[in-house]
């Protein structure tokens, strides 16, 4: 009987723990609004060139490709910090870092490039 009175505490702690962290691990419906209107935002940059795994694309496929990492790792992000981290850094199969490119052609990380986007549409949201 003792063993099993030492059991509910912890099983009910790690219950508690699960709860917590399912609950923390999607965005807040704001948080939803700014990853959303950040993928917007790429979308409509007709000069941008997003180079993945070495191969461009168009700021309309980068869009899509970054909507589609979004639904399908959406339960391990909570900010759009995360956001940026999981889906528009870098590549899931090769590990390999995503650039960009705009009209002066200059390669810079897509990370770097997105957190000065994503400052740039919390100053608007606001």
């Amino acid at each position: 009987m003792a063993r099993r009175q030492r059991f509910w505490p912890a099983a009910l702690a790690l219950t508690v723990l699960m709860f917590a962290q399912a609950a923390r691990s999607t965005p807040s419906p704001e948080e939803h609004k700014v990853i959303t209107a950040l993928i917007q935002r790429v979308e409509q940059m007709e000069a941008l060139q997003f180079m993945r795994n070495g191969n461009p694309h168009t700021a309309a496929e980068a869009a899509e490709h970054m909507q589609a990492k979004y639904r399908h790792f959406n339960k391990e992000i909570v900010t759009a910090e995360d956001f940026i981290a999981r889906c528009a850094s870098r590549s899931e199969m090769t590990g390999k870092p995503y650039t960009v490119k705009l009209g002066d052609g200059k390669a810079q990380p897509a990370s770097g490039f997105l957190m000065q986007e994503l400052r740039a549409v919390r100053r608007q949201g606001r």
